[in-house]
């Protein structure tokens, strides 16, 4: 009674942000065309939703193109099909999916690969109709060397149906084609090859800023975000001057990044690609004629660095980046994120204590005392969710509250610290609240196997979808179906507790946080 109570709230509360959750869908109503820059697109309309897929916002990457700067794209006469995905950047692909790569559907994906990748996929209500819609702007996870915006779980049809927006998915460069630094050993021609998937990243923004009005949104109005290594590339995007003034607001899930490689770091894994694939380091620039398939078997490269130029600081060290310190942010991580790696869930006590005085700076001398402090802040826990808890907080919780300690600290725009303890009601429950749990509910999308489409599901899709709407249009996420979140702040440290009683509570954990400030008193 007490989920049927806070669905029937949640459901009501959501009306002010547009059309009714469950209205009936319209029959799709055959093809629509809008205009871009580079010529007409045609889409289809889907459920009341003008939906395009493949827009391309640059050029080829194959080629001399390779490693390069995106170039704009090609322009054509008539109409352009878009009712079909776009491929996807080359990567290696999920073959044998475990529970949770099935759970979250990271064996789905569309479009298939090449390096003509630069592409996005737009949803909205109503074309060039001076709406002046807010803009939601997603980068997909996966790292920066998997994933794709076509994945079912970016879906954001069920976003526009909720709420009067537009929904952008962006796919760009991923691995070695988008951050092999070869600038040390090719030559200046080559300066940008490691930061070129980023530079993608802000071409897809450069797009939207010169399109998007065609198709109902409002340049001025742009919330970028993602998760996992989407939350990695909007924190980059934050501290890179070409993508200031393209976006307005930012949400940073489970993908805080502190720090990045730098040059001296990006050349040697350079020079290890060229010597996985026999290549002599005289001939660096070889690479622009290797085959993608041989490129992303050798491996290796896990993103961008440092340039000095594209990116010129690490994202969130030593301080927040200034040019981005008029944008407010949401920052979160979910309870149990670093689960994702784990497949021991019928691990016992003996192993956990075991896994314990493994890690780094815990030995046998702490291991029972850090058991300890988890067991007497989540009693009644199972070893495996007391194991992904420990892994999470000891690393990626850290860096999310050390982005907002050093966000807030700026005194400009506020940021907001958010922690997912809704649980995956997926395989039993067994996962918990495990990375990516958040990330489709944002999308009022209920669909993927990791939220099994129950009535909880549909709860925490309306507090979550509704929290995106209200800091879309507003940079503040508050909104009727939470209660008031304060912004952060380094003193009392207030968070918001997203589950079925979603709440805010002050330093939550705070003996857990203190525990890894003294174990581990290096952060990022």
């Amino acid at each position: 009674m007490q989920h049927r109570r806070e669905f029937m709230k949640t459901a009501s509360a959501a009306a002010f942000l547009g059309p009714a959750i469950f209205a009936a869908p319209k029959k799709s109503e055959g093809p629509v065309v809008a205009e871009t820059a580079s010529g007409k697109v045609r889409g289809f309309e889907s459920n009341g939703v003008k939906v395009f897929r493949g827009i391309p916002y640059g050029g080829d990457t194959s080629g001399k193109n390779r490693f390069m700067p995106p170039t704009k794209p090609t322009a054509w006469t008539g109409q352009r099909d878009c009712t079909d995905y776009g491929h996807i950047s080359p990567q290696t692909l999920v073959t044998h999916a475990g529970d949770y790569e099935t759970a979250i559907e990271w064996d789905k994906e569309r479009g298939g690969l090449s390096e003509d990748c630069l592409n996005l996929i737009v949803w909205t209500p109503a074309l060039k109709d001076g709406g002046k819609r807010p803009v939601l702007v997603n980068y997909h996870g996966g790292g920066f060397t998997t994933g794709s915006g076509n994945l079912p779980g970016y879906d954001g049809e069920p976003l526009v149906r909720f709420a009067n927006v537009v929904v952008v998915n962006v796919n760009h460069r991923l691995g070695p084609l988008g951050y092999t630094f070869l600038g040390d050993l090719a030559g200046e021609e080559f300066a940008y090859s490691g930061v070129a998937g980023m530079m993608d990243c802000v071409q897809a923004l450069e797009w939207v800023h010169a399109n998007i009005e065609n198709f109902g949104g409002n340049p001025n109005n742009v919330f970028i975000f993602g998760q996992s290594g989407g939350g990695a590339k909007t924190s980059t995007l934050l501290s890179m001057p070409s993508a200031k003034g393209l976006f307005h607001r930012a949400a940073v899930q489970s993908g805080s990044t502190i720090r990045l490689t730098h040059r001296e770091a990006a050349t040697r894994a350079a020079e290890a690609l060229l010597g996985k694939l026999g290549i002599d380091k005289a001939r660096a620039r070889d690479l622009q004629n290797v085959p993608f398939e041989k490129l992303i078997a050798a491996g290796g490269i896990g993103g961008p660095s440092v340039d000095g130029k594209i990116i010129p600081r690490d994202p969130f060290d030593p301080t927040a980046p200034d040019v981005s310190a008029d944008v407010p942010m949401i920052i979160g991580t979910a309870l149990d994120d670093a689960g994702l790696r784990m497949t021991d869930w019928d691990l016992d006590e003996a192993g956990l204590k075991k896994w314990v005085t493994e890690q780094p700076n815990v030995g046998a001398n702490n291991a029972d005392h850090v058991i300890e402090i988890y067991k007497k802040a989540f009693p009644n826990t199972k070893p495996f969710l007391i194991k992904t808890k420990i892994a999470t907080d000891r690393g990626g919780r850290r860096n999310a509250t050390l982005q907002a300690e050093r966000k807030t600290a700026l005194g400009h725009a506020p940021a907001y610290l958010y922690r997912w303890d809704w649980p995956s009601p997926a395989y039993g429950g067994k996962f918990g609240a495990i990375h990516g749990t958040d990330v489709s509910l944002c999308f009022h999308n209920t669909k993927p196997p990791i939220l099994s489409d129950t009535p909880e599901s549909h709860i925490m899709a309306d507090k979550m979808a509704s929290v995106w709407v209200a800091f879309a249009k507003s940079g503040n996420p508050n909104c009727k179906p939470i209660p008031h979140w304060p912004a952060y702040n380094a003193q009392q440290r207030p968070t918001m507790i997203f589950n079925l009683k979603t709440r805010v509570e002050n330093d939550p954990a705070k003996e857990v946080r203190e525990l890894w400030d003294e174990l581990l008193p290096s952060r990022g």
